[in-house]
């Protein structure tokens, strides 16, 4: 019997397991209707790509994704009769049209899904019975009036921009969260290794679409696929 492949690998052993106990924990809005409070720390968090702030509000502490210029001592409030300034948390059916945010709940009071990448931005583009919301990816979306973002941009903007100049750096950056690097393609394998592996050359040899119910060990490449390749 052959090797089990890393798919199947990946649901056990510690290899393939975060170092979560590093995180900073969820990045969420206060679950209070208002809520006002000071930036106490910035904190680097190995689980996302944006650094937090730790904030102190009348109900004890809570964490929240930096903005792009948040400082240590800045005043930030949240909710009902926040001032739409930047770093301030407020509904989205009550920021103006071209104000850029991030953080953006997708049902009222579930703490921000969308927008919460180092240097992303969302932008108002319009109000009616929903607000229509231009996201990082260009798409058009419909929200709640009554889902809550944090108006600014989010801060680590020029993240990509430095090289990683070598190896050892990539292993790292990917290994903080549970990623195997570097990914060993199935041809360039061995029989013993993968499905697509052996051969004089490094073509799959057989058939690359395969049952939805195949075998664990036997489902790589394109699974139950109605078509493959280019479009005609």
């Amino acid at each position: 019997m052959g090797k089990r492949i890393i798919p199947r690998r990946r649901g056990r052993g510690r290899r393939y397991k975060a170092a979560d106990n590093r995180f900073k924990g969820d990045a969420r809005h206060p679950r209070s209707k208002s809520s006002s409070g000071k930036v106490v720390e910035l904190l680097h968090d190995p689980g996302r790509t944006a650094p937090v702030a730790k904030v102190e509000d009348q109900n004890g502490t809570y964490t929240m994704i930096a903005h792009d210029g948040m400082h240590v001592g800045q005043e930030v409030s949240a909710g009902h009769g926040a001032e739409l300034d930047t770093g301030n948390t407020a509904y989205i059916g009550s920021i103006p049209e071209g104000t850029k945010i991030y953080n953006i709940e997708m049902k009222p009071g579930d703490g921000g899904k969308l927008a919460r990448a180092a240097g992303n931005a969302a932008t108002i583009v319009s109000h009616g019975k929903k607000t229509i919301v231009r996201l990082p990816s260009k798409a058009q979306k419909a929200f709640d009036n009554m889902c809550r973002a944090t108006i600014g941009s989010v801060a680590g903007s020029g993240r990509g921009e430095k090289p990683i100049a070598k190896a050892g750096k990539n292993f790292y950056r990917n290994r903080a969260r549970p990623k195997i690097w570097p990914k060993v393609r199935g041809v360039a394998m061995n029989a013993v290794d993968h499905p697509h592996g052996s051969g004089r050359k490094q073509t799959i040899g057989i058939n690359s679409t395969v049952s939805r119910n195949a075998p664990p060990g036997r489902k790589v490449g394109h699974i139950a696929a109605k078509r493959t390749g280019a479009k005609r």
